[in-house]
């Protein structure tokens, strides 16, 4: 169950590998994406906006899960290092990272700020849908490039194949999600 690993006899993957360093970052960004997703219930009126967080939230819980449960098994700790240092300078691909403090706990790229998320936590029905879908593009689109990453230059197969998975499925979530918002009046937040 744990994990499906598959990689038999490959090396423990070091606490700052790309394997690692994905698994803990990735792991936070989707918790941050589950705890957007599942305020959904409680202020939304849309069915669809519905259905999407509900499927945000359990495959963004399942994957935080298989991350973390990854660390576990290697005796790795689940949190601290530089955030997204594991990462290639392609990887960073379109984020400035200079300047940016990237230490342990900064906001990665697309994360919420706690002003955004009081913000979010404060409206409800149609404005809530569309600050939702504005907060959860770009949520999509700051991991996208970290999922890149790790699928291109992860050495354990099971987290490069998450990788790639999480990138081909959070590109067509950002398409639907863009004219899910379009269609309720709303524009998209400058890409991170």
């Amino acid at each position: 169950m744990l994990l499906g690993l598959g990689d038999r006899g490959a090396p423990t993957p070091a606490t700052d590998s790309v394997d690692a360093g994905f698994s803990r970052d990735m792991s936070r960004h989707h918790l941050q994406g589950v705890e957007m997703a599942n305020l959904v219930a409680e202020r939304s009126e849309d069915p669809e906006v519905e259905s999407l967080a509900f499927d945000i939230s359990a495959t963004q819980t399942n994957q935080a899960g298989r991350m973390q449960g990854w660390l576990v098994l290697w005796g790795l700790t689940l949190t601290g290092g530089e955030t997204m240092a594991w990462m290639t300078d392609e990887g960073h691909s379109g984020h400035d990272m200079s300047g940016m403090d990237m230490g342990s706990g900064a906001l990665m790229p697309g994360m919420a700020t706690e002003e955004e998320l009081a913000e979010l936590r404060g409206l409800s029905g149609t404005e809530f849908d569309v600050e939702f879908l504005r907060l959860m593009i770009r949520h999509h689109q700051g991991g996208f490039d970290m999922a890149k990453d790790a699928a291109a230059h992860a050495e354990v197969k099971a987290v490069r194949d998450l990788a790639r998975s999480i990138e081909q499925a959070q590109g067509a979530e950002t398409e639907t999600m863009t004219d899910m918002l379009t269609a309720r009046g709303g524009t998209p937040l400058p890409a991170p």
